[in-house]
């Protein structure tokens, strides 16, 4: 994915968390670090993105994000609790107001009947609660992640409404 796509809605994000004094911090698997590098391709990001954790393996998602074993064991690391933990984890560890965690099925392969290639799980955490979402998206494996990134980040600008 050409980052500077995204650059104009980075804009409106960079705005918004400036205007509210936040900082985000982004969890991510299926994408592997594109929303946090869109972020950081903006000069001036150190003002409002705190940072990115990849937490491409189940692993990484235990140990980083203090996602339980037992959530990825029953669900899938492709599911509503786990993108939730992830989310959630990340705001207890990183200093941010506000994350926003991804973990989807990109392709070419690894999907199945219930969770086909395009599935992608997303949760934004702040100090007032957690929101999780589900989207299947066509295309490519480069398609799925730019349509994650692009989700992600529209969802983090909804999110961080000033009261």
């Amino acid at each position: 994915m050409d980052t500077l796509e995204a650059l104009p809605l980075v804009g409106d994000v960079a705005a918004r968390l400036c205007a509210r004094g936040w900082r985000l911090a982004t969890a991510e698997s299926c994408t592997g670090g594109l929303i946090a590098a869109a972020c950081t391709e903006r000069a001036g990001s150190s003002d409002w993105f705190e940072r990115g954790v990849v937490s491409y393996s189940n692993v990484a998602k235990i140990e980083l994000l203090g996602v339980p074993a037992a959530l990825i064991d029953t669900h899938g690391a492709v599911s509503e609790p786990v993108a939730l933990a992830m989310a959630q984890g990340l705001l207890e560890r990183a200093g941010a107001d506000i994350t926003v965690a991804v973990t989807g099925v990109a392709g070419p392969s690894g999907g199945s009947a219930h969770k086909p290639v395009g599935t992608v799980w997303f949760a934004w955490a702040t100090a007032a609660g957690a929101h999780a979402e589900c989207r299947v998206f066509p295309g490519d494996r480069s398609a799925v992640r730019e349509a994650t990134v692009r989700h992600a980040l529209a969802g983090v600008l909804a999110r961080s409404v000033p009261l």
